[in-house]
């Protein structure tokens, strides 16, 4: 395959034998760099010549600078406010400019008389309103027709400040060249242009183009096949416009016309799920390159870059991305966003005069990966950051919180993070701050990092000088609206070896180049071409009338570069999407039905991701010499009822809580949870029952409880819940069943004592007991302890109770045998009989004491206490814990306790894990 500047420059070289005063133009400044290698390949001696792209010539004929967008834009409203009595803030203007400022470039860029247009759609605008009978016009049409007939009135001051300061948009120098060109043209006659691989030119370009012909020391070569140009073929037809509409054609020849794609070539489309799966198939692809210098992968969604660098294979040694990578998708974006909405919904939730953030965008903020970073570099504590503000629960955390959080750290750091939550008096004292974050991040970040954190540095040095200069941001909402603005429309641009290794690049990108490999994605509609869909001011029929390109000519625009990337290209593999949903049409390509016409060979396959068959491996962990000792530590230390629970359900779990110690992360409690409520309940009792301890509780004294019983639980609300919103919402709600769980299990105890029948002693409350048993088969001794929240005495009967504020069944606390106790089933009924047994080796007991043990659900109360059930019949009800169920119990409880300490049987998880 001979590529497109490889047969042009072979061309020129016949009649050009020195580049002294020689000057290429291209699409592009990528394109330049392939030019200038191709170039020393053919010469042996003599210099280069000079290389521009067609925006570096346009700005040499009229001596004008491309200005900044965002300058640009400054500009423009302190132009906008001069002109309108009651001027629209900078946020509302910034929304509706940048479609302006579009526009114009459009006109000036196809050299529309901007009088005629704007008056002609000034006029249309008068036709819709203009009505027989009279309609009243609201407030929105009345602006919508002023703003319409004010265009005019904005471009032509802009136009000429801009050029008063030798500055201008695209359009304005493109406009501002065709005024030029004639007197370039002659004073740059000694010299040599060739114009190379353009397609479809703009009013101004054609103007120019056309002129540099005349003046005889111009040559353009285009890049088109016969194929295209021969015919009414979308792809050719531009050039087509040009051969038959230019004088210069009427008596020259067209360069260069080639008969490339006719020939043979390889190619295969392939239809994806969604677009992981066409860059999953793209890395395999990619794996059977062998010459990847010849290779594109050309990304006709730009988006799909990131996913696409991390699917790619491991044979791919050298990339060279041609895309600017969009700073929206950079992560640093979120941390910046993070400080924007730190303040902004602080003002949201009126915390602004208390200086109060909330609590999930100051963890949004720690949590960032640039922060977590440099907070682990520099962590001198044991508890984490997020741990020391997660004690207070705080759902709103204050400046003084994060100062503490933070004492632990370098001094540099304390100041440029605490910094960031100080109240800002200026705009300019904001910006500062995140000046000085990203100045200190950049000591800590890779080199990859290092780039991105410029490219920001640079971004917020801009808003702040321009703040200095025209002082147009009132508020914080202001900068954060147009900060992102900002980031939708920049980029930051890879630097590479552009000779070398796989190049990953867009449609447009591709201009001028040519490659034997092509492998190309999403080619969907809506994609390739582009959806009708367009920003502007400027309705079709107008753009129509006044020769401005529709969506027609960008759809033709599409084709071209389509067409033109495969012309030469051997083997070319094409990807679509296949899912037809929100995220992505699954409409194929029109251009691939195209080229199903043009093409008789082409391979079609759907493809799908190889989804490898794993069989899940449960975890086992051994019982080494370390893990020993800390079961032997535990040991001694106590294992709980629920620790037993725990193992049951999952011995892996067991191991991490009570051998690692490993905890669960907590986060802020802003809903209350079900534990705090659960603990709520439990102290509520305890302080009401306290008072009786040792005595028999009388309806009287039950009635005396109800009457304390809401002010209980408004104080253990305020312990249990610091700081949390109990007033509104689902707290409410919460803080009510509370309440109604307290007020129906005291008037349950209020029935069964009304008659006068029932006697209920209370014995001890929240009691802590531990009894230390021999470890069946070893010399050692195991502690167990609990602490039960209920013993008392009633008819006589010593009863262990333990309340539940979620859901308990009956059939939970049914042991008719003692076998198979290791089945998670019976926790909760191996949880009372361990009480129990606690319970006989506790003061309390004394020996042939009647027993029994049950809970009281509070989601269950209507069923009162259920108690343990030992009855083998069905519907029968055996509730006595007696010295021998007790003996039993325990023997089969051992041979769990030996598992547990048993070296030989490893800690392993089960095949299903109850939660």
């Amino acid at each position: 395959m001979q590529s497109f500047i490889s047969e042009t420059l072979e061309r020129i070289l016949q009649q050009t034998k020195t580049f002294d005063n020689v000057v290429f133009v291209l699409p592009s400044q990528r394109a330049g760099v392939f030019v200038k290698k191709e170039l020393k390949s053919k010469l042996r001696t003599g210099f280069l010549p000079e290389v521009q792209t067609i925006e570096q010539f346009i700005e040499t004929v009229t001596g004008l600078q491309k200005t900044d967008t965002v300058a640009l834009l400054f500009h423009f409203y302190g132009i906008y406010k001069t002109l309108e009595p009651n001027p629209d803030s900078f946020d509302v203007f910034a929304s509706w400019a940048f479609t302006v400022l579009q526009d114009f470039n459009e006109i000036d860029q196809h050299l529309v008389n901007t009088q005629d247009i704007f008056v002609y759609l000034r006029d249309i605008e008068r036709l819709r309103k203009w009505s027989v009978t009279a309609i009243p016009e609201t407030p929105l049409m009345k602006a919508h027709f002023s703003f319409l007939e004010k265009l005019r009135e904005l471009h032509e001051p802009l136009y000429q400040f801009l050029l008063k300061n030798k500055q201008g948009y695209q359009g304005l120098i493109y406009r501002e060249a065709t005024k030029k060109i004639a007197a370039f043209s002659d004073e740059t006659s000694h010299k040599k242009y060739f114009f190379m691989g353009f397609n479809a030119l703009n009013k101004a370009e054609e103007f120019l183009f056309q002129e540099m012909l005349a003046g005889g020391n111009t040559e353009i070569y285009w890049d088109i096949d016969s194929t295209f140009l021969h015919g009414n073929h979308q792809a050719g037809r531009f050039i087509r416009d040009y051969k038959a509409n230019w004088t210069y054609y009427q008596q020259n020849k067209l360069q260069t016309v080639g008969n490339w794609f006719a020939k043979e070539k390889n190619i295969r489309v392939l239809g994806a799920s969604k677009n992981i799966t066409q860059i999953k198939q793209v890395g395999l692809l990619l794996e059977q390159v062998t010459n990847q210098d010849k290779t594109a992968l050309v990304l006709a969604d730009e988006s799909l870059l990131p996913i696409a660098l991390n699917s790619l294979p491991k044979n791919i040694e050298a990339v060279n991305i041609t895309m600017g990578y969009p700073l929206k998708d950079i992560p640093l974006t979120s941390l910046f966003s993070a400080i924007f909405e730190l303040f902004l919904n602080q003002k949201k939730l009126q915390k602004t005069a208390d200086k109060l953030f909330y609590h999930k965008e100051v963890f949004q903020f720690f949590n960032h990966t640039a922060i977590q970073q440099l907070l682990l570099r520099e962590h001198t504590s044991k508890t984490s950051l997020q741990q020391l503000l997660l004690l207070e629960n705080n759902t709103f955390i204050s400046q003084e919180n994060i100062q503490r959080a933070l004492q632990n750290y370098p001094k540099e750091t304390q100041e440029t993070l605490s910094a960031i939550f100080q109240p800002y008096t200026t705009i300019d004292a904001f910006l500062e701050t995140i000046i000085a974050l990203i100045a200190h991040l950049k000591e800590q970040v890779t080199t990859l990092e290092k780039e991105y954190l410029f490219r920001y540095y640079t971004a917020f040095i801009q808003l702040k000088t321009l703040q200095a200069d025209f002082h147009y941001f009132q508020d914080l909402q202001t900068v954060a609206q147009f900060f992102k603005q900002l980031i939708r429309s920049q980029t930051i641009s890879f630097q590479g070896e552009p000779l070398q290794g796989l190049q990953i690049m867009g449609v447009l990108e591709t201009r001028v180049l040519d490659f034997e490999n092509i492998i190309l994605t999403s080619v969907n509609e809506g994609i390739i071409p582009a959806s009708s869909s367009q920003h502007s001011f400027i309705p079709f029929d107008v753009k129509v009338q006044f020769g401005l390109p529709t969506y027609k000519e960008k759809d033709a625009v599409f084709s071209y570069h389509f067409f033109r990337l495969i012309q030469r290209a051997k083997n070319i593999s094409i990807l679509y999407n296949t899912e037809n949903d929100v995220y992505g049409s699954g409409e194929k390509s029109r251009f691939i039905a195209q080229l199903e016409r043009l093409k008789e060979k082409i391979s079609y396959e759907i493809v799908s991701p190889k989804v490898a068959p794993q069989s899940q491996e449960l975890k086992e962990i051994s019982k080494t010499a370390d893990v020993l000792l800390q079961l032997d530590a535990l040991a001694e230390k106590g294992i709980s009822p629920s620790a037993i629970s725990s193992y049951l359900n999952n011995p892996i779990r067991f191991y991490f809580q009570k051998v690692l110690h490993l905890k669960e992360f907590k986060n802020i409690e802003e809903t209350i949870a079900a534990n705090t409520m659960g603990t709520v309940v439990h102290h509520v009792l305890e302080k009401l029952y306290l008072p009786y301890i040792g005595e028999f509780v009388t309806e009287t004294a039950v009635k005396d409880m109800q009457l304390k019983a809401p002010k209980y639980v408004q104080e253990a609300f305020a312990e249990h819940f610091k700081n949390g919103d109990i007033q509104t919402g689902k707290n409410r709600l919460i803080y009510e069943v509370s309440k109604r769980f307290i007020a129906n299990f005291l008037s349950q105890e209020q029935q069964s004592l009304e008659s006068g029948k029932n006697t209920l002693q209370i014995l001890a409350l929240e009691q802590s007991l531990h009894a230390t048993i021999p470890l069946q088969n070893t010399e050692k001794t195991l502690r167990i302890h609990g602490n039960v929240d209920r013993i008392d005495k009633w008819n006589g009967v010593t009863r262990i109770i333990d309340y539940k504020a979620g859901n308990v069944a009956s059939s939970q606390l049914k042991m008719a045998t003692t076998e198979g106790l290791n089945d998670y089933k019976y926790h909760k009924g191996i949880q009372l009989m361990l009480y129990a047994f606690l319970f006989t080796k506790s003061e309390f007991y004394t020996p042939n004491m009647p027993l029994e043990a049950g809970m009281y659900s509070f989601k269950n109360l209507q069923n009162g206490l259920l108690q343990m059930n030992f009855s083998s019949k069905k519907g029968g009800k055996d509730s006595a814990i007696t010295s021998e169920k007790l003996a039993e119990f325990m023997q089969q409880m051992g041979e769990i306790f030996e598992e547990i300490y048993n070296k030989d049987i490893p800690f392993a998880e089960p095949v299903e894990t109850h939660y």
